[in-house]
């Protein structure tokens, strides 16, 4: 059995866990929510100052609820890629510290490799090939997962990726920030049938539509069109709920075709799905649907997995060390990283 102690800075959440192969033994989360909302998005150098402030407590804290201590760790993970530079490198110079002070290994994790994992920690018995549908405020992306740091990337966005198209709408609706858990909530007091928008496709050179990659901007322009006709219509007071309901079973039909033709195209029967959208209603509600019309096994982490967290970090991690990978001293944060190379970090 390997214990990690795992944390996650990669953008607005200092999150600390300590993970015993796939069971969970803490894990601690401080978000900035509110400290961001103000400016209706992360401001990078405000969320790099509140990881500083937070990054220890967490630690301690992490530590108190497993009542374990430092004996007890095989070794220290921090996400070091893709993210904010700022923010990533007060998680692992945290880590690599700590590693350093109690003789353990250091592993830096990919924080995409992170969502992937957070299945493992629902689903014990889940394991390799499966496609992951992973889906947050900063990636759009279906990856084939081989095995432990084997990825081939199907799919992935050209521009927004859903997670940001979410937040756009939200803040052109005045609703907010995030504006995922927003449009979800009033997504399901709307009439999703009410507005015809565009899915959003993203053509070939040699003509016609690439089967799984995304586009969400043309999307949030559709939107932002037609909230200026109704404006010029006098329609008032906006239809939100019906806005925010097409929108969401937009984007939850777009990314339910790409994901379904992707597994039957490349005969995978099960689908895993991550990131921060991964928590939204609409997509679970047709991807499901659809999946059971194909036989395909789905499986949505619960909610406290889909956001960002140090379990899935630390999670990834205990699968790494037990493979013998373990990370140089010299290595660094990188704020773009494909999942492909994830094994150039150890």
């Amino acid at each position: 059995m390997t214990t990690i102690l795992g944390i996650e800075t990669s953008c607005d959440e200092t999150a600390v866990a300590i993970v015993n192969d796939q069971r969970i033994c803490s894990s601690v989360v401080a978000s900035q929510i509110d400290l961001h909302k103000r400016y209706g998005g992360v401001v990078p150098e405000e969320a790099s100052r509140q990881h500083l402030l937070t990054i220890n407590p967490c630690i301690e804290e992490s530590l108190q609820l497993a009542k374990l201590s430092w004996n007890d760790i095989d070794g220290i993970a921090a996400t070091v890629a893709p993210g904010l530079i700022g923010a990533l490198m007060v998680g692992e110079t945290a880590a690599k510290s700590l590693a350093m002070i109690h003789q353990k290994p250091f592993l830096g994790i990919h924080h995409l490799e992170g969502h992937i994992y957070a299945t493992y920690l629902s689903e014990p018995d889940w394991k390799p090939p499966f496609l992951c549908l992973l889906v947050s405020g900063g990636h759009t992306s279906l990856i084939h997962v081989k095995d432990c740091g084997i990825y081939e990337q199907l799919g992935t966005t050209r521009d927004d990726a859903a997670g940001e198209a979410f937040d756009k709408v939200a803040r052109l609706l005045n609703l907010g920030y995030p504006g995922g858990p927003i449009i979800d909530k009033l997504a399901t007091q709307g009439n999703p049938k009410r507005f015809l928008l565009p899915e959003g496709k993203v053509s070939l050179p040699q003509g016609g539509y690439h089967p799984y990659d995304s586009s969400f901007s043309g999307l949030k322009t559709a939107v932002l069109r037609l909230v200026e006709k109704l404006k010029q219509e006098n329609t008032e007071p906006l239809p939100i709920t019906d806005l925010a309901a097409s929108f969401q079973a937009t984007v939850a039909r777009s990314l339910t075709k790409k994901t379904i033709t992707c597994a039957l195209d490349h005969n995978i029967s099960h689908i895993a799905v991550g990131g921060g959208v991964a928590a939204n209603s609409g997509l679970r509600h047709h991807l499901q649907e659809a999946a059971k019309k194909h036989n395909l096994t789905v499986h949505f982490p619960p909610l406290k997995l889909c956001t960002d967290n140090a379990a899935m970090i630390a999670c990834a991690a205990c699968d790494h060390l037990k493979r013998g990978h373990i990370s140089s001293w010299n290595l660094g944060v990188q704020s773009r990283l494909p999942i492909t190379e994830v094994m150039t970090l150890y």
